[in-house]
């Protein structure tokens, strides 16, 4: 592979097929179509022996099931995959950003198995919208698998079946290799510390295939005021009180004529042959470092021609962290910073670069249209001082700054998109209605007897490490007849399907057949301290639920949300432990709140267990109480007693940073986020509890942002609210579980727990 260029991945093919809804828990429909995905992606890792690969393989998913070819099979008829196996209902599908193959860049996936980490594989698509749009495709198939595990029988011990059969039924050739995957591609080890670049990804349609608002799931404090206007690109100043913010913040917002993956890619790409069409301060950039596949440090040069004002050479050191939300929305956070490979440089002046954030957003386009739209939002941060002189008396003089240079950036990047129309292809998927495919191996009656490998040992498998495959990539190198046309993706994407059920109300959540107890939590204490009044530091309060925006009665129909009301369970202790390493399973802990007398007496009880990765570990515990059973037939009562992938669908988080640094609010953001799809949950459910432990760490994305909030933490006010997602008309509206406030939290105020 080595010298073979990158080239861009994708499929002209049609794809057929409807996807499909959840199931599990809360039950599934009476019927359901295939889906089928396919296109051209890279296979990337370490063979047995530690050379790196990148092979050029077309990927194919039908239903749960999977299959690796090394030609196009509706080109070529009859081609056998290399690899076939199924998505297991235990696998996990993560981005690690963007890195750096044989002199290209490429957007990589991570699959493994949640309970077994030494399986693991690892894919990569040209673009951030295909990774994208793979994730999509990997989620489907995995709802796909729930839904026939439920049809009949118990799903657990169908689950469990399953899980023995792949485990045991690898061939030795498979095994031998999957050991060999395990030490050469682990994460951040040998000859993983290749450069990573990085990035975040997303689409504006929500996880349940309905558009999303765009604005918030919380409410924010800021006042923004546009103050001017230039190329069609707005200039705003925020003018709320902001007592936590260094300087002025001020933003420029333009309507950008590309996909937001297209300029999401724009902005990170270094290369000086396109930065000079756009960007108005740095002449030259170069990549200094690079970590996990989502920051990095950059060097950039400015020469005195570009900023008047200046009587030399600038150049600047800064770092980029970047990653996608769910709900499609790129944000790039950008610090001024040190790194002993740049010191200071004989004539040039080293300046510092005003923080920074891009933030980028898909947006509806009109009917008809085929030109993509994303809004671009540029924040930053100026020194009041300058900000103020500039207001009343020097325009001139701040037009020649290095902050009016990164605001112009804005207006760059609408032109530069005006002026390159091939960026308005919108690689959005093709909907087509179900019909019979005709690939070769992959028909309506596949055999399950001969694909007991789940994917990601698929991946791990002889097409990796074989002679077989080096054979074959010495063929593609050298035969120059063969073409293989690269395009994006052709998806096969479908409304999902439902089933009708009772009305869901907040007020029927529990049983009120049986009378409500009274919540004494005088006889129930958490380790970390109830606040009284807003001043009060290092505690904890209930802020109820009108912060927050939760879908309507008719969000399926036109997107509403309107603000959340109490919320439906008493929140009544919080616990704040230091921990070696990350503890499941809390509530068995015999100190715990639960296994006291009192927590016993309780209905039922929602304990929520954040695991924040650090140096040592925390947890941060919060029990939610109920004053009578849970009702079994609501659609909480199908969440507590539902399958995990049920639940991972569901369980969905809103934050909100009401106070604190205005950096930290942009990167924690508030947009709601399913907690089971972004990080690892595991579900314990007992008699009269179910605990959810939410592992942080997991997600290289969350694990970099829970680090910059801990920085911060001692001046944060944050707010959670926890509910589960409606995703049916029955359902909605929807209604909060329970909130909390964390006050200023203090780390060395954790008390160990001890196992």
């Amino acid at each position: 592979m080595e010298g073979l260029p990158l080239q861009k991945a994708g499929s002209e093919s049609e794809v057929s097929g409807h996807s499909f809804s959840g199931g599990g828990g809360g039950g599934g429909p009476e019927e359901r179509g295939s889906s089928e995905y396919f296109g051209w992606v890279y296979h990337i890792g370490f063979n047995s022996i530690g050379h790196e690969y990148c092979h050029l393989r077309f990927l194919f998913i039908r239903r749960k099931y999977v299959e690796l070819y090394k030609r196009d099979p509706h080109e070529n008829p009859g081609i056998k995959p290399i690899r076939r196996g199924v998505v297991g209902p235990s696998l996990m599908v993560e981005e690690l950003g963007r890195r750096k193959v044989n002199h290209g860049d490429v957007y990589v996936l991570r699959i493994y198995n949640r309970l077994d980490d030494s399986k693991k594989g690892e894919i990569a698509c040209a673009t951030a919208g295909e990774v994208r749009k793979w994730m999509e495709a990997f989620d489907h198939a995995k709802q796909q698998a729930e839904y026939e595990l439920s049809r009949g029988g118990n799903p657990r011990e169908k689950l469990n079946m399953e899980e023995e059969i792949n485990l045991d039924g690898h061939r030795h050739r498979v095994r031998r290799y999957a050991h060999g995957l395990r030490k050469l591609i682990k994460i951040g080890q040998g000859p993983e510390t290749l450069l990573h670049h990085s990035t975040n990804l997303n689409t504006h349609v929500g996880s349940d295939g309905f558009f999303e608002k765009d604005f918030g799931d919380a409410l924010e404090r800021h006042r923004w005021k546009c103050v001017r206007t230039f190329n069609g690109v707005r200039i705003f100043e925020d003018v709320a009180d902001n007592k936590s913010g260094k300087g002025v913040l001020v933003k420029s917002v333009g309507v950008v004529d590309a996909h937001a993956d297209t300029v999401f890619d724009i902005i990170l790409n270094s290369d000086w042959r396109q930065r000079y069409e756009w960007d108005t301060l740095i002449s030259d950039m170069e990549l200094v470092e690079a970590y996990h596949g989502h920051y990095d440090i950059l060097y950039g040069t400015n020469y005195p021609t570009h900023l008047s004002q200046s009587q030399g050479k600038r150049d600047f050191v800064f770092s980029r962290q970047w990653f996608r939300g769910q709900d499609g929305t790129y944000t790039i956070l950008q610090i001024p910073c040190v790194h002993k490979k740049k010191p200071h440089r004989s004539g040039y002046r080293r300046t510092r670069i005003n923080p920074s954030t891009w933030e980028i957003r898909c947006l509806n386009t009109s009917m008809g249209s085929k030109v993509p739209k994303c809004l671009v939002t540029q924040i930053l941060e100026i020194q009041p001082a300058g900000w103020s002189k500039w207001q009343k008396h020097h325009p001139s003089k701040f037009e020649k700054s290095v902050p009016y240079a990164l605001l112009c950036q804005v207006a760059g990047l609408k032109e530069y998109a005006l002026a390159n129309p091939s960026l308005n292809y919108e690689p959005w998927p093709t909907v087509v209605h179900s019909k019979t495919s005709d690939v070769s191996g992959t028909n309506g009656n596949y055999d399950d007897r001969g694909t007991q490998d789940e994917f990601y040992d698929a991946m791990a498998a002889a097409s990796s490490s074989s002679s077989e495959d080096d054979s074959d990539n010495d063929k593609e190198v050298g035969n120059k007849d063969l073409k293989v046309r690269l395009k994006n993706v052709s998806w096969a994407m479908a409304g999902f399907s439902t089933k009708q059920s009772s009305a869901v109300d907040a007020n029927k959540e529990l049983d009120h057949s049986i009378a409500p107890i009274v919540l004494d939590t005088c006889q129930i204490k958490g380790s970390l301290q109830k606040g009284g009044v807003d001043t009060d530091t290092n505690c904890w309060t209930s802020p109820g639920g009108a912060g927050f925006m939760i879908r309507g009665k008719n969000y399926l129909k036109d997107n509403s949300k309107v603000t959340g009301g109490d919320p439906l369970l008493n929140l009544i202790a919080v616990d704040w432990f230091k921990v070696d390493k990350s503890y499941d399973g809390i509530a068995l802990h015999p100190q715990n709140i639960v296994q006291s007398e009192a927590g016993k007496k309780l209905p039922f009880v929602l304990i929520i267990n954040l695991q924040v990765p650090a140096k040592p570990n925390y947890s941060m515990v919060m029990y939610y109480a109920a004053d009578r059973p849970v009702n079994k037939s609501s659609l909480l009562g199908k969440f507590v007693d539902g399958n995990d992938m049920y639940r991972d669908s569901r369980f969905k988080l809103i934050p909100s940073i009401v106070e604190g640094y205005w950096m930290v609010k942009r990167a924690v953001g508030t947009k709601a986020c399913l907690l089971g799809k972004a990080v690892k949950c595991k579900y314990l459910r007992r008699d009269n509890f179910l605990e959810i432990d939410v592992d942080i760490g997991s997600s290289t994305v969350a694990r970099s942002v829970i680090g910059l909030v801990l920085g911060y933490v001692t001046s944060l006010v944050v707010d959670l609210a926890i509910l589960i997602e409606a995703k049916e008309e029955e359902e909605l509206p929807e209604y909060i579980l329970g909130t909390v406030r964390l006050n200023r939290v203090r780390l060395d105020s954790a008390v160990t727990l001890e196992k």
